[in-house]
């Protein structure tokens, strides 16, 4: 019975961190007031990418989110502060948040992950590559990584 349960457990494991072990995975949002919240306008961004310090600057100036009144009542702005903040980068250091970690200036507080020079480095395209309308944004990660919102940049 032991060497099945072993194999199971092997299985769940495998089936739930398909990539963990890959330099590309970012642990996904598992919050539902985040993935609601945050990706009622856009796709709900893996804390990982920031550092704690960037999502708490973040979530006070939500009347001026990119430009837009992203306001919400305190009580979720606070669950989505915490939850933010306790997966940051900074926090969570591996894999590519750690990568995206080493860029980030001692203190400081970037707010667009598409500024990172990794996100950078592997985004080298054409303008014409931003402006198809599949795509439209840098920030739409979706357009071109399906796994996205799993975690997964191929």
């Amino acid at each position: 019975m032991r060497p099945l349960t072993f194999t199971l457990l092997a299985t769940l494991l495998l089936l739930t961190f398909p990539a963990r072990a890959g330099n590309d995975w970012m642990p996904p949002v598992r919050d539902a007031t985040v993935q609601k919240e945050c990706g009622t306008c856009h796709m709900a961004f893996q804390p990982g990418f920031l550092p704690a310090r960037s999502w708490t600057r973040m979530m006070g100036s939500l009347s001026d989110h990119f430009g837009e009144d992203a306001s919400l009542p305190d009580d979720k702005t606070e669950i989505i502060r915490n939850y933010l903040t306790a997966n940051a980068g900074d926090v969570v250091n591996w894999g590519r948040a750690a990568r995206y970690m080493q860029w980030v200036a001692p203190g400081g507080t970037p707010q667009r992950i598409t500024e990172n020079p990794d996100f950078l480095r592997k985004h080298r395209f054409p303008e014409s590559v931003w402006k198809n309308p599949k795509v439209v944004t840098k920030s739409n990660c979706v357009a071109c990584h399906s796994g996205a919102e799993r975690g997964l940049y191929e």
